[in-house]
């Protein structure tokens, strides 16, 4: 199993749950509310009023065959608005309950 954290502007919320109900990833955990900046370029997501935006955040745990494929269908979302700063990392899941 991997753990895959995407981090997103929080309008498109929406659409990456769909994005992951289409990839047969059922499970997952949602933050609202995230702030924070990016490491290479995008807008911060600060909700001050200088940086009005806020960022979301979601985990979900998928099979190592399901990577890839999720991964993909997010490079092609964020290559669609390069601006919102889309990111997504992967963890190896040791074990779980």
């Amino acid at each position: 199993m991997k753990a895959i954290f995407i981090a997103y502007d929080q309008a498109h919320y929406e659409r990456i749950v769909e994005m992951l109900e289409r990839s047969n990833c059922r499970g997952f955990t949602s933050w609202e509310q995230v702030k924070g900046r990016g490491s290479v370029d995008g807008e911060p997501h600060y909700g001050s009023h200088a940086w009005p935006s806020l960022a979301g955040a979601i985990m979900t745990m998928v099979e190592d065959s399901r990577v890839a494929t999720v991964l993909e269908k997010l490079r092609q979302f964020n290559a669609e608005r390069p601006k919102l700063g889309l990111r997504a990392f992967v963890w190896t899941i040791e074990e779980g309950v």
